[in-house]
């Protein structure tokens, strides 16, 4: 892929990012995590982390920012997948996927809860209060998980089968065109 194709591509993905955390959604399912994945994945480290962190300041322009410790931790939490994604620049097996999928939605789960626990205000301080943060926000945990399978599945589906289908019709067109 071309330096322009690279830059085109995620300026895309931001784009659509960005237009995802804008609409109407259920709390927590938006493809922000299965972006960072799938272009760790395809497009490196670099791109990835300027994706994952355009789509959210920029979306984080019209929803509003907060607390700066849990907003912190949030965007710090969606690197987690950008990291994982690197695991699978060379070998991007189903299993890989899904394992990269289910272990960057629970490490936001916990680092997230956590933040909302230690610096907010909604639980006690205690054992009782984090515990109590982790069980209240299980709800939230499903619609993200739910969220992060749909969308790592939809980017390196229809990557692949995108990829699967110009490569067959680059083929017959091309081998076709030089046996005559």
């Amino acid at each position: 892929m071309s330096r322009k194709e690279l830059i085109l591509l995620s300026l895309a993905l931001v784009v659509g990012g960005v237009i995802s955390r804008l609409m109407p959604h259920p709390w927590n399912v938006t493809p922000l995590s299965a972006l960072g994945l799938f272009a760790s994945a395809y497009l490196g480290y670099r791109y990835s982390a300027v994706i994952v962190f355009l789509t959210m300041a920029v979306s984080d322009l019209w929803l509003g920012f907060y607390h700066w410790p849990i907003m912190l931790s949030v965007y710090v939490s969606f690197m987690v997948p950008v990291i994982f994604g690197l695991f699978m620049r060379k070998r991007r097996t189903a299993a890989l996927i899904m394992a990269s999928t289910l272990g960057s939605s629970f490490i936001f789960f916990l680092v997230t809860n956590w933040a909302v626990w230690q610096f907010g205000t909604m639980y006690p301080h205690s054992l009782t209060g984090l515990l109590e943060s982790y069980t209240m926000a299980i709800p939230f945990f499903k619609n993200s998980l739910l969220g992060d399978i749909f969308y790592t599945g939809l980017f390196f589906g229809a990557y692949e089968l995108f990829r699967a289908v110009s490569n067959r019709w680059y083929l017959s067109y091309f081998a076709g065109s030089k046996a005559v």
